[in-house]
């Protein structure tokens, strides 16, 4: 516990880390938001997934242009202007209820997010020793991931409010729940604000200037293994995200109060991988592969599952899993690549995750709806939904043989 104790004691990573636990909060209720007004607008699931779509798109398209951009600029400056955006994004949001306008704001608001994660994780090794870097990154995960239990209940809760949807906020779908997010982006801010100013780059010129070249992280090996674990992570997490919506509605006859739960149940089961992972020993890349094989496994079993509660178990376990080997992933990079590395593996690991993510949730959303029912062996007939889950979890277990061990550093792993 005596890393976590020395990454804590840093006064401005307390504020970055209490700023982003609250405004994941925020950005956690504002996308279940996006994506029920997307559903209410459309009764598409393919809308739903275009909400993933354009809210990751930038990071493919933009993400080498936001890592240079941080590297060059003052990050604390950085962060605390693109907070300040975002807070007028998501303000605007319900004031139009078309999906035109749903979908553009999506993807400012992600390219906005995409600027402030460059410097937040570039600012990373500034406020946190060498050797606490895993603990560090690990705080910063379980910031986000930890909310989505809170972000998916409060969701949920504001949905049940008397006047949410009464008077002028009838025409204005979920507006309470936007302006709330906006609310936790200004907490972020002021907490930025009162850090230490960040240096303008993390190393060299010559690390800086080869931030954006992505296609080199291709060359060092480490990567090339972490690599198909965090597209299978984010493959699991799009379509489930995608097609959650319409399980729980359609498949399942249950309300969007239980699709809260379920995404609740698979944000606590995330916290708990963030602390299993801690206590695990042994090779790193080994409980990569595990957690990316249950993962898919689990999938896999909630496309079939006929009971909302067995879909909830399998939600726990899934967040479990997916937690287990993406923060092992991260983990394996963080001590298997030097410093000259390092910065260029976690922005092709970033990208590599929002494309997935993105993508996936396009397609499966637009296979989804695009399919009828299937008979499979004269045993099963499932809809459009359930046969894109069950899908993805093969594939998802199939990726996890491309996890394989590299020699060198980052195979053993431990508690803190």
């Amino acid at each position: 516990m005596s890393a976590l104790r020395r990454v804590l004691g840093g006064q401005d990573f307390r504020r970055l880390l209490i700023g982003q636990g609250v405004s994941g909060l925020g950005d956690w209720m504002a996308t279940f938001a996006l994506m029920a007004l997307a559903w209410e607008v459309t009764s598409s699931t393919s809308a739903v997934g275009g909400i993933l779509t354009l809210r990751l798109l930038p990071a493919a398209l933009g993400g080498t242009v936001a890592a240079r951009v941080s590297l060059r600029w003052d990050r604390r400056r950085t962060m605390l202007a693109t907070d300040l955006l975002r807070l007028g994004i998501v303000a605007i949001i319900p004031l139009i209820a078309q999906l035109w306008w749903i979908y553009l704001w999506a993807f400012v608001l992600e390219a906005a997010s995409v600027i402030f994660l460059s410097a937040r994780d570039a600012a990373v090794p500034e406020l946190a020793d060498a050797d606490d870097l895993p603990t560090a990154n690990s705080l910063m995960l379980g910031s986000s991931f930890g909310s989505i239990p809170v972000g998916a209940g409060a969701f949920a809760v504001l949905t049940l409010l008397p006047f949410a949807d009464a008077g002028w906020l009838a025409s204005r779908p979920h507006a309470v729940v936007f302006w709330i997010d906006a609310l936790t982006y200004l907490v972020s801010a002021l907490l930025i604000a009162r850090m230490a100013p960040l240096g303008r780059t993390a190393g060299s010129p010559s690390t800086v200037s080869d931030a954006g070249r992505l296609r080199d992280a291709a060359r060092i090996p480490l990567v090339r293994t972490v690599m198909p674990a965090a597209a299978a992570v984010a493959l699991g997490l799009g379509a489930l995200f995608s097609l959650g919506l319409s399980l729980v509605r359609e498949e399942l006859e249950a309300s969007d109060l239980e699709f809260g739960v379920l995404i609740a149940i698979f944000g606590v089961g995330a916290g708990a991988g963030l602390i299993l992972v801690t206590r695990l020993s042994g090779p790193l890349l080994g409980t990569t592969r595990l957690g990316t094989l249950g993962m898919g496994a689990l999938v896999a079993c909630m496309s079939l599952s006929p009971m909302l509660w067995l879909t909830y178990l399998g939600a726990f376990g899934f967040g479990l899993a997916a937690t287990v080997a993406l923060t092992s992933g991260m983990t394996a990079l963080q001590s298997g690549t030097d410093d000259a590395e390092r910065g260029l593996a976690f922005a092709a690991f970033h990208m590599v995750i929002r494309m997935a993510l993105g993508l996936s949730a396009a397609g499966a959303g637009a296979v989804g709806d695009a399919l009828d029912a299937v008979r499979i062996f004269d045993a099963w007939t499932l809809s459009g939904t359930r046969l894109v889950l069950l899908a993805s979890g093969i594939l998802v277990v199939a990726s996890a043989a491309a996890v394989r061990s590299t020699s060198g550093a980052g195979q053993s792993g431990g508690g803190q």
